[in-house]
């Protein structure tokens, strides 16, 4: 039976579905060094994408998006807009200070991460507005009002 690929919550905290726990992470009796069984070791290399989470709401006027994007730089973040969709995407760096072996427990996603939400009413992409603080992503989109009506007036040549 293939093995199901692991959620973006999974590894970002490291928990796994109980059928996984023969494949669980060995310690050694020491206690220092951590092994993984042989067909586990070739997930690793490989470059998997996690999924942004993020919060979307609405007030009267503007759709909200909120995404934790700490220990991003905000020049690394790539968010694409148009009229109903918002694609959010970007790196997080691991400073390479520790050694592997002197892990004890590695629960932080590291690498690249995106999003694509599909919004549920059309937007104003010229007035939309990105900002960061503190770790925190923050998109406001202005909705568009379709019902809102203006007189037009005539010019004369």
């Amino acid at each position: 039976m293939p093995k199901e690929k692991k959620s973006f919550f999974e590894r970002l905290t490291g928990s796994m579905h109980m059928d996984d726990r023969e494949e669980a992470v060995e310690i050694t009796p020491t206690h220092q060094k951590i092994k993984k069984p042989e067909k586990e070791m070739w997930l690793e290399d490989e470059q998997e994408e996690g999924q942004l989470t993020v919060d979307v709401y609405q007030g009267p006027d503007d759709i909200i998006i909120k995404a934790m994007v700490a220990g991003v730089k905000p020049e690394d973040l790539d968010i694409s807009i148009n009229r109903d969709m918002v694609s959010i995407k970007g790196t997080r760096e691991e400073s390479r200070e520790v050694k592997e072996d002197d892990y004890f427990t590695k629960e932080l996603y590291w690498g690249s991460f995106s999003r694509t939400i599909l919004l549920p009413q059309e937007i104003d992409v010229e007035t939309s507005e990105a900002s960061e603080k503190h770790g925190l992503l923050f998109i406001r989109l202005p909705k568009i009002d379709k019902g809102r009506k203006t007189k037009l007036k005539v010019k004369s040549n």
